[in-house]
């Protein structure tokens, strides 16, 4: 079948012109679409056994997205949560496609019904208080590394923002003078204010003293001057890690990433009583919902909370229905 025209042309108005200027979509929404397709045009090609310059738009059916998605959770071994999220790449093209291509609605519909897939929500990882300080003790902070290190760890528990938030922070969107807070920028291009500790606002402070910054550029970075990305800290953490399990154990038992530090901020919130709203505010969630979360995490809360309800009194009245060894019986008389 020769080449058509139609999917390569599509393909690039899906990007620069739906997702860049009608939508305004994030850079790495755009990264994450790319790399979704990346792969997906690969395995097209292994699934025809011709090369990506003779596929065209037909070719990409919902028999084919299906096998997609079970070669890249089942060979290539990633969880539901990216198959998921790989989906969710696909079907914003096929949704675009539909309104541009009415030829090829019914390919479109076909794709856009390839349901999302379930899977088991995993008890939340959070760290203890106690957990915190053995990590933040780890980085020495006489080099600029571990001071910068010891700064954005501190300051990830402080804001509970999300690994890129706290990357993409320049010091213009710091305010040093009390009360200290930060402007975060977070999904969606939303904005929201975060109030700072005094000890976190003097490390940044110390930190850009050390190591000055312009006021847009990112406050932190790497030996090079450049922006520090989420691999570098994922990696620089589990060192630290490592380190710390020496004197607490527990962390051994805990997956710690980036991450973990919101879990941590958000639970220690909750168990200092801070109102749910306020939370949800803090950490930039669309939904309380996904605040809510927080609050079964925290086992302490639950034992306070049991506390407060009085245990079975012994000698209890025996309900009737163990009483009647005819349980038909005991049903007809209700």
């Amino acid at each position: 079948m020769n080449t058509s025209p139609d999917f390569p042309r599509l393909l690039r108005a899906f990007f620069y012109e739906w997702a860049t200027q009608q939508r305004n979509l994030s850079p790495h929404t755009i990264r994450s679409y790319r790399d979704t397709w990346r792969l997906f045009l690969r395995f097209a090609t292994e699934h025809y056994h011709r090369p990506v310059t003779r596929l065209c738009l037909e070719d990409l059916t919902d028999k084919v997205v299906l096998g997609f998605l079970d070669h890249g959770e089942h060979v290539r071994h990633g969880s539901i949560g990216t198959r998921n999220c790989r989906l969710a790449a696909l079907r914003s093209f096929f949704a675009f496609l539909a309104a541009r291509e009415p030829s090829a609605v019914a390919q479109c519909s076909a794709v856009l019904h390839v349901p999302t897939k379930r899977a088991a929500r995993p008890a939340l990882c959070y760290l203890d208080a106690n957990e915190v300080e053995a990590i933040l003790a780890q980085p020495d902070r006489r080099t600029l590394e571990g001071q910068r290190d010891h700064a954005l760890l501190s300051f990830l528990y402080n804001t509970g923002a999300r690994i890129q938030e706290a990357l993409d922070v320049c010091p213009n969107a710091i305010r040093f003078a009390a009360p200290a807070t930060v402007l975060l920028f977070g999904k969606g291009k939303k904005e929201r204010i975060c109030p700072l500790w005094p000890e976190t606002s003097q490390l940044l402070r110390s930190l850009l003293n050390r190591q000055p910054r312009p006021e847009d550029q990112p406050l932190f970075v790497n030996r090079h001057g450049q922006p520090l990305g989420a691999s570098g800290v994922r990696f620089k953490l589990a060192q630290y890690v490592k380190s710390a399990m020496e004197t607490t154990p527990s962390l051994a038992k805990k997956d710690v990433s980036p991450h973990t530090f919101r879990h941590a901020a958000a639970v220690a919130l909750i168990a200092a009583g801070v109102d749910i709203a306020i939370i949800r505010s803090w950490l930039g969630h669309a939904s309380i919902d996904t605040t809510a979360h927080y609050a079964q995490a925290n086992i302490a809360t639950k034992r306070a909370a049991l506390a407060q309800v009085a245990p079975p009194a012994t000698g209890a009245r025996v309900p009737r229905w163990r009483k009647t060894e005819d349980v038909l019986t005991w049903l007809d008389s209700l």
